[in-house]
C-alpha cells in the first residue's frame, strides 16, 4: 500500500519568531494569517509588511508559505477580501487556504493564478464532495477531523486531487470546528476567527426534570469539563497515512507559543523521515520509535486521542479532570546568533540566571544539557539575570565537558520549570 510519493509537513506559524522555529525544525511549509480574514484572529499574526517578509524568508529557505482567508464572509467583508485577495496574489505566497464558497469565487477573480487549499472548516468527509471541490478548481482538500483511515484511503482512490489530514493539536468538540457556541456565550464569533474557546470552561450540568441530580461523568471540585476533548496525535500512525496517499500532514496551532512548534515541528519531522523510509503494509507494519512519541510528551497538552483514526472516539477521548496538562519543559530562549568566540546570542524567554542547567533543542530527536556560566548585555555588562523579552549573550558549558554547544541560529533552550506553566500562553 506504500506510494512512494512524499508527503509535506506542514507547520503553523502564528508569528515571525514562529515562522522562524518551524523553518528551523524541518518544515517543508507553513501556514499564517493576516490581520484579518483568518480563523485565528487572536494569534500574532502577520501585516502586509511582515507577510512579504515572511515569504521571503521562507522562500530562502525552500519553504513554501500558505496564507489564510478561511472566514465565513459577510457581505460586508467581500469588497475587503478582494482587495486583500489582490494583495496575495502579488505577495509571493505559493497558496491559499479557503472554505467560504464566495470567498472562493472571489479568488477565482481576483488571484486567478494562485493554487487554491480547501480549509478543514468546509467538512469534506466524502469522495463526492471532494470531486466536486476538484471541479471547482480546488488544488488541495484539507479532509475533516472527523474521517478514519479506511475512509481517506477510499478518498484517495477516486481523486488525484491533493488531500491534507490533520495530525496534531487541539480539537474542537463541534462539526471540524465550525462552532457556534462562542457566539451564544460571548459574542465572539469562531467562524470570524474570534473564538473565545468556551469548550475549556467549567461546566456543571443538570437535567431539568432532576434538579439537583448532576450528569454522571467524573468531575472535580471546580466542576465538569464534559465538551474537553483531549488533543489530536497520529504521530504514530504516519506510516499509515503516507502508504494510504496523503500529500501533506498538517500540525494545528498558530496561537501556542513557540516551543509548541519548535517541539512538534521536530517532532513530527522525525516521524514522518521515519514514516517514508519505512513504508508500511498491513502484513509489514512498522512502529514510529518510541524516542519521537516520548519527545512529544514534553510539549504540554491536554492529553492525547487519535480521534476518529480507527474508530470514533468515546468518553476515553475527552478530559474531565482539567483543562489541561503541566509541561515538563519551557522555553528558556531562542538562539539569534553565534559569535566567533562560540558564545550564543539568544533573546530570552523565560529568566535566566548563571549557573542554570539548561538544554539546546538540535534539529534532530536530540539536546545537548550545558551550564550557564556567563550572561551579559550587547554593552558587556555581566548580568545576574535575564528576563523574558530581553537579548543577552551566553557564555555555556557542556554539561558533559565535551565540545562547545553547537549553536545555530532559530534553535531554541529550554528548561525544567520551577512551577506549573499554562501551556500554549507566553513566550
Amino acid at each position: 500500500m506504500t506510494t512512494g510519493k512524499k508527503c509535506e509537513l506542514l507547520a503553523p506559524a502564528g508569528n515571525m519568531d514562529k515562522l522562524k522555529a518551524a523553518v528551523h525544525y524541518g518544515a517543508d511549509a507553513v501556514y499564517l494569517g493576516g490581520r484579518e480574514f483568518s480563523l485565528r484572529s487572536r494569534a500574532g499574526n502577520f501585516s502586509t509588511r511582515e507577510l512579504v517578509d515572511a515569504i521571503g524568508f521562507a522562500h530562502a529557505n525552500s519553504v513554501k508559505v500558505y496564507v489564510t482567508v478561511n472566514i465565513f464572509a459577510h457581505n460586508r467583508d467581500l469588497g475587503p477580501v478582494a482587495e486583500y485577495l489582490e494583495f496575495l496574489a502579488a505577495s509571493g505566497a505559493d497558496a491559499l487556504i479557503i472554505s467560504d464558497p464566495g470567498v472562493l469565487r472571489l479568488a477565482r477573480r481576483h488571484a486567478p493564478n494562485m493554487p487554491v487549499h480547501l480549509s478543514t472548516q468546509a467538512n469534506t468527509v466524502n469522495s463526492s464532495s471532494v470531486l466536486f471541490w476538484q471541479e471547482m478548481g480546488v488544488r488541495r482538500v484539507n479532509l475533516a477531523r472527523e474521517l478514519g483511515i479506511d475512509e481517506i484511503r477510499a478518498i484517495r482512490e477516486v481523486s488525484d486531487i491533493e488531500l491534507e489530514v490533520f495530525v496534531h493539536g487541539a480539537l474542537c468538540i463541534s462539526y471540524s470546528g465550525r462552532c457556534m457556541l462562542s457566539l451564544y456565550l460571548t459574542g465572539r464569533d469562531a467562524n470570524q476567527g474570534n473564538c473565545a474557546h468556551p469548550c475549556r470552561y467549567r461546566y456543571r450540568l443538570e437535567e431539568s426534570k432532576r434538579p439537583g441530580e448532576f450528569f454522571p461523568v467524573e468531575e472535580d471540585g471546580r466542576g465538569v469539563y464534559i465538551f474537553n476533548s483531549k488533543d489530536l496525535c497520529l504521530a504514530g500512525r504516519l506510516p499509515e497515512i503516507v502508504a494510504a496517499g496523503v500529500d501533506s500532514i498538517k500540525m494545528e496551532g498558530r496561537m501556542k507559543g513557540i516551543y509548541y512548534v519548535a517541539g512538534v515541528t521536530r517532532a513530527y519531522r522525525a516521524a514522518l523521515d521515519f514514516a517514508l523510509a519505512a513504508g508500511w503494509s498491513p502484513d509489514t507494519p512498522v512502529r514510529v520509535p518510541d524516542e519521537i512519541m516520548n519527545e512529544l510528551s514534553t510539549l504540554g497538552s491536554r492529553g492525547y486521542t487519535e480521534n476518529f483514526f480507527n474508530s470514533p472516539p468515546d468518553r476515553e477521548d475527552m478530559l474531565y479532570a482539567g483543562p489541561d496538562i503541566d509541561q515538563t519543559w519551557i522555553p528558556a530562549g531562542t538562539v539569534t546568533g553565534v559569535m566567533e568566540d562560540g558564545r550564543a546570542v539568544v533573546k530570552v524567554g523565560s529568566i535566566i540566571r548563571q549557573g542554570d542547567l539548561l538544554e539546546y533543542m538540535h534539529r534532530r530527536i536530540a539536546q545537548t544539557p550545558f551550564r550557564v556560566v556567563e550572561v551579559r548585555d550587547h554593552d558587556g555588562n555581566i548580568l545576574e539575570q535575564a528576563s523574558g523579552g530581553e537579548e543577552v549573550i551566553l557564555l555555556a558549558r557542556r554539561a558533559d565537558g565535551g565540545e562547545p554547544v553547537p549553536w545555530r541560529s532559530h534553535g531554541l533552550i529550554r528548561r525544567r520549570p520551577p512551577e506549573r506553566v499554562d501551556r500554549g500562553r507566553g513566550y
